[in-house]
């Protein structure tokens, strides 16, 4: 990554609010299913920015106001499964939780683990990123409406994939502290790598329309 990278304002937030969740481990002594449901609940952070960017480009771009509603419903129910999934898998040494998930259940995991404070970290990471890259550098005027479609799903699915094995690994060694650190490692190191390959192909574009 070369050194004007690592000055992006959005390159530091992400850097910082993907540590948050070391304090977790330390201060709080999460193992691996409320690390693996912060993960997720970005997944919930991401789906709302994204409608937030289509908002933003149906002034800008034809096709885009139609998208908005299927995006919700489509990426809603992968989600909410996805969701579903990490509660199954790894949820099972928290305390009982009848009936099939809500957002009851969701909500109280979420106090439960005292996530709130790392969520806020990702929601305003990405705020800073839709505000200095999307906004600023006029993302929103190149991105087509496919892209706008398709790109949460490109990064979740590369990075949930990459965790989900991590989590087992950890949870196959009792979710020694070590492993833990490395499984957020892990998270920092691909969120970089997705964040730069999209800026990247995005001042691509903006040159392209220079030249």
């Amino acid at each position: 990554m070369a050194a004007a990278d690592w000055r992006r304002p959005s390159v530091i937030a992400l850097i910082l609010a993907n540590l948050v969740p070391v304090g977790g481990v330390l201060l709080f002594g999460w193992q691996v299913f409320p690390l693996m449901f912060l993960f997720w609940s970005e997944n919930v952070i991401i789906g709302g920015f994204n409608v937030l960017k289509m908002l933003f480009a149906m002034f800008y771009q034809v096709g885009v106001l139609p998208m908005i509603p299927f995006f919700c419903v489509h990426y809603g129910l992968f989600t909410f499964v996805h969701g579903v999934f990490v509660i199954t898998l790894f949820g099972g040494g928290s305390p009982s939780r009848g009936g099939f998930p809500g957002p009851e259940m969701f909500w109280q995991i979420l106090r439960e683990y005292h996530l709130g404070w790392a969520v806020l970290g990702l929601a305003v990471s990405r705020g800073i990123s839709f505000a200095t890259n999307y906004v600023r550098q006029g993302e929103f005027r190149r991105i087509t409406p496919g892209q706008l479609m398709a790109q949460p799903y490109g990064r979740i699915i590369v990075l949930q994939v990459a965790l989900l094995g991590g989590g087992f690994l950890m949870q196959a060694l009792h979710s020694p502290m070590l492993g833990l650190l490395l499984l957020v490692g892990l998270k920092i190191m691909l969120d970089l790598a997705g964040h730069l390959r999209e800026r990247t192909r995005f001042s691509a574009e903006a040159q392209a329309e220079a030249d």
